[in-house]
C-alpha cells in the first residue's frame, strides 16, 4: 500500500464513522506514524508503507473512531503559534483560549514592568507559557491541583521559555498560594456536571477534573470571585475564560463580593462570550 492510499483509506474510514475533519486527521496521523512533514508526505505519496507502520496507522484510526482525540495520540497541540505536549492528564488547549491570553498581554503592556502573574488551573501550561513568551519582564507562577498536569506544564516550559521566568505550585486553587500578584488568570473547569455525559466522545476522553465545574458549572468561579482579591496587588486584575452562557452569572458573582470594579467581557471569534475581566478595588 502506498502512502496516498493509506491516507485515502483513513479519510474514508473516518468519514464513514462521522468523524469531523476526517481529511485533516487522516493526514496528520500519517505524518505522525511515518515521521514525515506535510511536504515529505506529498513528495513521497507513491512510496510503499511498511507493514508495521500500516498496522500502527490502522490501530490509531480505531482509537480515534472510539473517541480518542488525535492530540492524545500525537501528543501535540498548537496554541498561540507554539507546539505543546499534551496527553490524557491535561485538557487539550483550544483556540478560544487565545482570546484570554491576548487580553492579558494587552493589560500587561498597558500596566507596568516586572509583573507577577498567577496562572491558576494551568493544565498543560499553555496560558502561562504563552504569556511569558510574549511579555518581557514578567514572572509566571503556574498552579494546578494535579501533579501530572504540573509535570506537563514544566515539560512545555522547558521547551519554550527559561525556567528562571516561571515557578510551579501544586495547589487546590488558592490553598498553597501565599504571594500576591498583578494578574490572576484562569481557564477553570466550567461544564455543568450533568452536561458532561452528553458531550462528544472525544471531549469525554479529556480529564474529568479539567471539565467538571460542579452542579451549576460555577464552582470554580465562586472560589475565584471570593478568594482571588486576597492574592491581588492594588490595581490587580482577575482574568477568566467562561462558558458561552456564563457571562451574567460570573459577573454577578464578582459584583456580589463588592471587591471588584471595571468588570467587562469579550467575545471569541464565533461571537460567543468567552472571557470576563475584573479589576480589584483598592483597599
Amino acid at each position: 500500500m502506498k502512502i496516498k492510499e493509506l491516507i485515502n483509506y483513513g479519510k474514508k474510514l473516518l468519514k464513514e464513522n462521522e468523524i469531523q475533519d476526517s481529511s485533516i486527521i487522516a493526514k496528520t496521523l500519517a505524518q505522525y506514524i511515518l515521521q514525515m512533514d506535510r511536504v515529505k508526505i506529498v513528495i513521497n505519496e507513491e512510496k510503499e508503507v511498511e507493514e508495521q507502520e500500516k498496522t500502527r496507522y490502522y490501530l490509531a484510526l480505531i482509537e480515534i473512531i472510539q473517541g480518542m482525540p488525535i492530540q492524545y495520540i500525537t501528543n501535540k497541540q498548537e496554541f498561540m503559534n507554539l507546539e505543546f505536549y499534551v496527553d490524557e492528564n491535561v485538557l487539550i488547549p483550544q483556540p478560544d483560549t487565545e482570546i484570554l491570553v491576548e487580553e492579558v498581554i494587552n493589560i500587561a503592556k498597558q500596566e507596568k514592568e516586572n509583573m507577577q502573574i498567577l496562572d491558576i488551573c494551568t493544565g498543560s501550561g499553555v496560558i502561562g507559557i504563552s504569556l511569558s513568551k510574549n511579555l518581557e519582564n514578567v514572572h509566571i507562577t503556574m498552579s494546578d491541583i494535579s501533579i501530572e498536569a504540573l509535570q506537563i506544564a514544566k515539560k512545555n516550559s522547558e521547551k519554550h521559555i527559561s525556567l528562571s521566568k516561571v515557578e510551579f505550585i501544586q495547589s487546590n486553587m488558592f490553598e498553597n498560594i501565599t504571594n500576591k500578584y498583578d494578574v490572576i488568570v484562569s481557564n477553570p473547569p466550567y461544564i455543568q456536571r450533568s452536561v458532561i455525559e452528553t458531550l462528544t466522545k472525544n471531549v469525554q476522553k479529556e480529564p474529568l477534573i479539567a471539565l467538571d465545574g460542579g452542579k451549576d458549572g460555577l464552582s470554580f468561579y465562586k472560589i475565584l470571585a471570593n478568594e482571588a482579591y486576597k492574592f491581588l496587588n492594588n490595581e490587580g486584575y482577575l482574568c477568566m475564560e467562561i462558558g458561552y452562557d456564563q457571562k451574567e452569572k460570573v459577573i454577578n458573582l464578582l459584583n456580589n463580593t463588592g471587591k471588584y470594579k471595571e468588570i467587562y467581557s469579550k467575545k471569541d471569534l464565533a461571537g460567543n462570550d468567552r472571557i470576563v475581566v475584573a479589576k480589584i478595588k483598592n483597599n
